[in-house]
């Protein structure tokens, strides 16, 4: 069954965003699916490149990993709303009014949700800095976790690039099915 042929009425939709909890778990999830993501991106890279070291070409290969981790999530988000791990959370996102987000939203989307991260990774460069301690850079592993922020701050605890982009994320209701 096609997800795209039968949208979600809005009154389907549950008010409530996922709890933080399982967005986290589904966050982590998809950290070890990027991981298989990226290998094979840069393997494709490396091979069309003939580059035999990691540091060879390094501007065009963040670029070209930036392009394969967005063409991951726009095309899962774009064929039902969900990855592969916010679907083992029961995670969807939607438009505002319940119906599937067009693709100029999933685009919006995907820019944004990357602004808080490179906030938090400045802020860490510059404490480092600032400090002249280096080991203050073992923060960084924080950084993605700033997009946790807003959703302690918002009315429906959603995360602000969804709130800018027009889209949030909703409680799936699990299947009875064996």
């Amino acid at each position: 069954m096609n997800l795209r042929s039968a949208p979600m009425s809005p009154l389907a939709v549950p008010p409530f965003a996922p709890a933080r909890s399982r967005r986290f778990a589904s966050m982590m999830y998809e950290g070890v699916l990027l991981f298989a993501v990226v290998f094979l991106a840069d393997y494709l890279f490396d091979t069309l490149t003939q580059s035999k070291h990691g540091l060879t070409l390094r501007g065009a290969r963040q670029v070209w990993l930036f392009f394969a981790i967005g063409v991951y999530f726009l095309v899962c988000w774009a064929r039902g709303g969900q990855t592969l791990p916010m679907k083992a959370w029961h995670i969807r996102l939607v438009a505002l009014d319940g119906t599937p987000a067009r693709f100029r939203q999933l685009v919006l989307r995907l820019v944004l949700m990357w602004v808080l991260p490179l906030l938090g990774a400045a802020a860490v460069w510059g404490l480092s800095k600032a400090t002249s301690w280096p080991s203050a850079l073992t923060l960084i592993v924080i950084a993605p976790f700033t997009v946790l922020i807003p959703t302690w701050l918002t009315p429906q605890q959603q995360f602000l690039h969804d709130l800018l982009a027009g889209t949030r994320l909703v409680n799936v209701a699990v299947s009875t099915n064996p």
